[in-house]
């Protein structure tokens, strides 16, 4: 046996006693921050789904109500500015306000490493193997740690609240006192008793509480509360599958894919809306929230709606109390993944709403579910759409490679086979993709665009290889001094086209030709209807109606002056083995 003086008999009496002191004050402080209190999430019970990706949130539910009558729970929304709204659904409770704030908050977590082992199993006896030394039986007392409390009171007035900060040693119990060793110190530990494997520690949490007002101050232990916000993280992708028979009927179905990167919810009732409304806070966070994020606000929902509810019931009184020590909270930059946009899909569309009941999609989670089936009408049409080019003026300073894209534009131009539904149905149908099958085989996947009701829709199959198409254009005259403006002489070039399309099918179809060209169309053959824009509204007004090559030239200010754009329109009959010769007369002004 080791023998020891009076003097080192007195420091291990004096160490352990310390040791002693120290681990009752740090686990009565460590109670104190960390109280054992249960935090759950207000269940979600309803949800509205945009397309763009934001989602319209009901939370809820009977909670369980602390010492003072308040509903403190640990999930904490981040919705635009104005959407975030609180509301007791008891009759018995008022709420007064709804308070968010950062606090420090008890989590069990498996012990992982010796030191996480070592603080998970204070008073246990074991033995230990430090570097160097021979193994030997201790009891541990504990690890020192400063509590957010301590730490709290010694830095100065708002600064940021900190996590209770544990030593790097650890105290060991003796018959003749108490040794601290430094925890990096210890090789392996033997536990003489079964090991606890779950460790108590601390982490910030972003909590909310909704404070209670009560009768008479007599609270309940379970009230019912809720909230309903508006926040980024559900999209609803639509695609369609269209059967068609090949006599006029086609079996619409729409199918819809959710992506859930919001929360957990479980049999919900879901919304699905067409159409995406505006709102001017879009990009602006509430304060509620604590972070940086943006959503999109729907106030349109089913009368048995529970949101409806909400809306008639919800109190709005939001209170944001940072904590005393302010804790800056970034953003965390994440983006979240949910799927690809459908071009097209925006908010020009009506508002519509289909409604699922008993969704259970968890986070992280795609769903596939049907939507809705409709029986509609449809007809065969062959569209041949001839888009105007740049004047031979504007040809000459473009470079070979221009020159050779617009060649490939305009050479051989082809009529395409499309299927034009009319949409009978009680609802809209949705810009989203859709797959064209006949009689069970596919023929064609091409884009379903909005149609309102009692409106049609063009779906593209294919390309009608069999129906032949030629087109000539040539000028036959030009006039030197056609016009003069601003002090300049103008030319006028006058031109002729011809358009003749040949049947090789074995059927009858129904033609549709529309000709555009850069100039003012003067006469059409048949029954040709004629259209100028550009000199008004529309043309040169709308950008999305130019073609891509038209930024190659810096147009000058005059053209906008003379030239509109022409465009003439027919629809016929070709027969089998028919040809058709369409013909048409237009010119444009250019200065010399």
């Amino acid at each position: 046996m080791k023998c020891v003086s009076k003097s080192q008999k007195w420091l291990y009496r004096f160490t352990s006693l310390f040791g002693i002191c120290m681990m009752f004050f740090i686990t009565s402080n460590a109670a104190g921050d960390t109280c054992d209190r249960t935090l759950a999430s207000i269940p979600v019970k309803e949800l509205t789904i945009f397309k763009d990706g934001h989602a319209f949130v009901l939370h809820e539910g009977q909670m369980a109500a602390d010492a003072e009558g308040n509903v403190t729970i640990d999930y904490l929304p981040r919705p635009i500015l104005g959407t975030f709204w609180a509301y007791s659904a008891d009759s018995n409770a008022k709420l007064a306000a709804v308070v968010s704030e950062k606090q420090v908050a008890s989590v069990k977590r498996t012990a992982l490493t010796i030191p996480e082992l070592i603080e998970a199993n204070l008073g246990a006896k074991v033995r230990i193997t430090e570097a160097g030394l021979a193994a030997y039986e201790t009891t541990i007392l504990g690890i020192p740690t400063r509590s957010t409390d301590e730490l709290s009171s010694t830095e100065p007035p708002g600064s940021q609240e900190k996590l209770p900060q544990r030593g790097s040693i650890v105290l060991l119990k003796f018959e003749g006192g108490v040794k601290a060793v430094p925890i990096s110190r210890i090789q392996e530990v033997t536990f003489l008793d079964e090991p606890k494997l779950q460790l108590a520690g601390e982490q910030f949490r972003d909590m909310m509480t909704l404070k209670l007002d009560w009768p008479r101050g007599k609270s309940e232990r379970q009230v019912d509360v809720g909230m309903v916000y508006v926040q980024r993280g559900i999209r609803w992708i639509p695609n369609y599958r269209i059967d068609i028979d090949g006599k006029g009927n086609a079996i619409v179905r729409l199918h819809a894919t959710i992506i859930n990167e919001l929360t957990d919810v479980e049999d919900v009732k879901a919304h699905l809306v067409i159409g995406v409304p505006k709102f001017a806070f879009e990009n602006t966070p509430d304060p509620i929230s604590l972070q940086q994020t943006v959503a999109q606000l729907s106030r349109h929902f089913r009368p048995d709606s529970q949101a409806a509810y909400a809306f008639s019931n919800m109190i709005m009184t939001q209170q944001v109390r940072m904590p005393g020590r302010h804790v800056d909270v970034p953003d965390n930059g994440q983006t979240l993944d949910l799927g690809p946009d459908v071009a097209g899909s925006d908010k020009n569309e009506d508002l519509y709403i289909f409604t699922l009941e008993h969704v259970t999609l968890k986070k992280g989670q795609r769903m596939v579910v049907p939507v809705a089936e409709y029986e509609l009408k449809y007809k065969d049409v062959f569209v041949l759409d001839l888009p105007f080019g740049p004047p031979p003026e504007v040809r000459h300073n473009l470079n070979s490679e221009q020159q050779a894209k617009l060649a490939q534009l305009y050479h051989a131009p082809k009529v395409m086979h499309k299927i034009r539904i009319a949409n009978d149905a009680t609802c809209p149908l949705t810009t989203a993709p859709a797959l064209i099958l006949r009689q069970g085989c596919i023929i064609a996947q091409g884009m379903m665009t909005y149609t309102a009701v009692g409106t049609s829709s063009d779906l593209e199959l294919t390309t009608a290889v069999d129906i032949a198409v030629e087109k000539l254009d040539k000028e036959t005259d030009r006039i030197a001094d056609a016009a003069k403006w601003d002090g300049y002489t103008y030319a006028r070039s006058n031109l002729t086209g011809t358009i003749a399309l040949t049947n090789r099918r074995s059927d009858t179809v129904v033609l549709e030709i529309q000709r555009s060209v850069l100039g003012n169309i003067d006469s059409a053959s048949g029954e040709g209807s004629i259209v100028h824009l550009g000199r008004h509204e529309g043309g040169w007004a709308d950008p999305n109606s130019l073609p891509f090559w038209w930024p190659w030239y810096d147009w000058p200010y005059w053209w906008y002056h003379f030239n509109p754009v022409g465009r003439v329109r027919w629809e016929c009959e070709l027969k089998e083995g028919e040809t058709i010769e369409l013909q048409y007369k237009w010119h444009y002004f250019w200065r010399r």
